[in-house]
């Protein structure tokens, strides 16, 4: 299947931080999580499809959020540890060259995704407990970016909105 399939068969729409997602599922159990502004599910995943020259905008949420990857090639999930230190992990189906088929993007950490080189699209899926809620969502400008990790300048102008 091509992306676009991907697309209409899974009713995917647009992304604020940049592709197309579908929830797929949001827990019945609701919890009171600390730190958090209200009740939250448990858990929620959604679908998560990115093509060739689209990323998602680097942002964090306040909840831990595991990566699954389903179709397409590999992609890149770029993240800023608290000090700084970048770190990528490929997303995809080849172990034996070094991609995961999960990877976890620890709570409070900034991120963001694109398609590794050559890939045409990557259709991930993401599980997030506490589940999802836009009120733990962060996403700067690029600018905010630029003056918080400088040394990334390159980095962040390709994975950031104005």
């Amino acid at each position: 299947m091509k992306a676009a399939d991907y697309v209409s068969h899974l009713n995917l729409q647009a992304h604020p931080e940049g592709g197309y997602f579908a929830e797929t599922f949001r827990g019945n159990l609701v919890m009171e999580p600390s730190g958090f502004s209200g009740p939250r599910a448990a858990s929620t995943a959604i679908y998560f499809l990115l093509e060739q020259g689209q990323f998602s905008a680097l942002h964090r949420i306040k909840s831990d959020e595991v990566w699954h990857f389903y179709d397409g090639q590999a992609l890149d999930i770029i993240e800023f540890e608290h000090n700084g230190e970048l770190r990528i992990t490929r997303l995809g189906r080849n172990i034996s060259s070094g991609e995961c088929l999960t990877h976890v993007v620890k709570a409070g950490v900034w991120f963001g995704s694109r398609p590794s080189q050559g890939t045409e699209f990557s259709l991930v899926g993401c599980t997030v407990a506490p589940g999802f809620d836009f009120a733990d969502f962060e996403m700067p400008s690029k600018g905010w970016f630029l003056e918080a990790f400088p040394q990334h300048a390159g980095l962040i102008s390709g994975m950031s909105r104005d």
